[in-house]
């Protein structure tokens, strides 16, 4: 089973690597991206965060997935971390020139805000007002700290959806993004980034994201001790259950 029957459902891994004992439930053929393609639909890159990609590398990672896989690409650390958000057009400007090689395979954009960085609004207006002039589609806000959640009217008129992290950085607080999408980032509970899913948290999460109405991702991130791929993979052959 595949997830491409559910059309606004994007499920699948932070990256691409396949654990060697899960390469049977994968095609055999192809390298790493596409036989992973084979059987999730999504994925999110997170080297972006840390290094520039070419557009070229963007452009031959779409090449290799059929057409309804999407890439959910992080805004680089230059951006949300090092500029802060602030004066940072011309980053921004060559960040998405390299991703949009991706096309239409091109999904989501995953801002991730460090812990410290409070909300500014005259800095947070100015930063989505910019990178909305430049792109459009689908885009998710990760925030760290508390003062955000008084963004609502900010992300709300922007299209900004909220990011759902496990563990939650802002514990319970309510989303304050635009419904119109949702995404859910899995990173390992009680060991972050380790640590796979019970079951039960599974079949509930499985439950929610085949009944979801707005197009809805999905990223497993606990991918230290490689559980990210079977736990995935679990959600996917349960989403009918």
């Amino acid at each position: 089973m595949t997830v491409n029957l559910f059309s606004s459902l994007y499920l699948g891994c932070a990256g691409w690597s396949l654990p060697r004992e899960q390469w049977p439930r994968f095609q055999p053929d192809g390298s790493h991206l596409e036989r992973y393609a084979s059987r999730f639909n999504a994925v999110e890159i997170n080297s972006s965060f840390y290094r520039p990609h070419r557009a070229s590398t963007y452009a031959r990672w779409a090449a290799a997935v059929p057409p309804g896989f999407r890439f959910s690409v992080k805004v680089p650390r230059q951006i949300t971390h090092d500029a802060r958000l602030n004066a940072c057009e011309p980053a921004l400007a060559e960040f998405l020139d390299q991703c949009m090689a991706l096309g239409d395979r091109l999904g989501c954009l995953l801002v991730q805000l460090p812990p410290s960085l409070a909300y500014d609004p005259p800095t947070a207006c100015a930063f989505f007002a910019a990178l909305r002039q430049r792109y459009s589609g689908p885009v998710v806000l990760e925030p760290r700290h508390p003062s955000w959640l008084q963004a609502r009217e900010l992300l709300q008129a922007q299209r900004i959806g909220w990011v759902e992290a496990d563990p939650a950085p802002l514990g319970e607080a309510a989303p304050q993004g635009w419904e119109g999408v949702a995404y859910v980032r899995l990173h390992g509970s009680p060991k972050i980034y380790y640590s796979a899913y019970a079951e039960p948290v599974l079949q509930a999460l499985a439950a929610r994201l085949a009944a979801a109405a707005v197009p809805t991702w999905c990223i497993f991130d606990n991918t230290a001790a490689g559980a990210a791929v079977p736990d995935a993979l679990w959600v996917l052959e349960h989403l009918g259950s």
